[in-house]
């Protein structure tokens, strides 16, 4: 598969790995490395990570999965709204980058808005970036205005992860179209949604009964079928990690699509930006 131009003329992986609710229990630690090994074995490249996740343990549990394949990777994490300032800002980025046990983020991304004024989090990212921590910086959870109010500074934002899936498809009606034409990707979070009511869906069971998929992996190639979007599933079972690097393959069909707006009807009006 291949990736997506970033608006520095970089490049980022199509389907990657999220870690959301990784680290959080010691027991498990070995069965998410594996699992993230496994992911990159298969050819899935990025991993996307934050300083929430498991107060850090998301980011160590990822150190110990790339660790002496750092060139492998393209690495995402994400700052707290509270650490966004520009005194915390490096300070925050310092304590990741010991976690993952690496020199530099390919992406560093805004986890959602906080208090603190998004020119002062412009501000200092930049120095980050141009004091080689990181590559490139980006937003997370911000919608249309939020992203029109970082005036020239928007064309050096690398990208926007929101929350987009068939239940959650309000991105599609302003956000995406205007990414898109500024030649900024989305990264798409809880794909195949949170709690499984999305992957109980008849419609959604029936379509991939028929093609011989599960669920969940035609609700990831379904986020891949949107353009411009980048689609992070989180697994931790090898059969689902498997599963997940297989779906970037998958092409729907004109038919299933129709099919999936019928049952997942795509926005006619504007909504606020659902978050979790």
């Amino acid at each position: 598969m291949t990736g997506l131009r970033l608006p520095d003329g970089g490049e980022i992986p199509r389907l990657g790995m999220g870690t959301w609710r990784m680290g959080e229990r010691g027991r498990d630690r070995a069965a998410e490395v594996a699992a993230l090994r496994l992911g990159l074995a298969l050819g899935v490249t990025l991993i996307d990570t934050a300083e929430m996740y498991g107060e850090g343990g998301a980011e160590e549990v990822v150190g110990e999965a790339i660790r002496g394949r750092r060139e492998e990777v393209f690495l995402v994490s994400k700052v707290y709204p509270h650490n966004a300032s520009r005194r915390a800002l490096p300070e925050a980025c310092a304590r990741s980058l010991r976690r993952l046990g690496v020199e530099c983020l390919d992406l560093y991304l805004l986890h959602w808005r906080g208090a603190v004024p998004l020119a002062e989090t412009v501000e200092a990212m930049e120095r980050l970036r141009a004091a080689g921590k990181i590559r490139r910086w980006g937003v997370s959870n911000l919608d249309v205005a939020d992203l029109e109010e970082l005036g020239p500074a928007l064309a050096d934002c690398a990208t926007d992860q929101v929350l987009l899936n068939l239940e959650h498809r309000g991105a599609e009606y302003d956000l995406l179209p205007f990414c898109a034409a500024r030649g900024m990707p989305v990264m798409a979070y809880s794909p195949v949604g949170q709690g499984g009511a999305l992957l109980r869906h008849p419609v959604l069971k029936a379509l991939a009964a028929a093609r011989g998929a599960t669920p969940a992996q035609l609700a990831i190639a379904w986020t891949l079928s949107r353009p411009g979007v980048v689609s992070i599933p989180k697994a931790v079972r090898p059969e689902h990690v498997r599963q997940n690097a297989a779906a970037g393959a998958m092409r729907l069909e004109a038919e299933e699509l129709a099919a999936l707006d019928a049952a997942f009807p795509p926005p006619r009006r504007k909504r606020p930006l659902a978050m979790l």
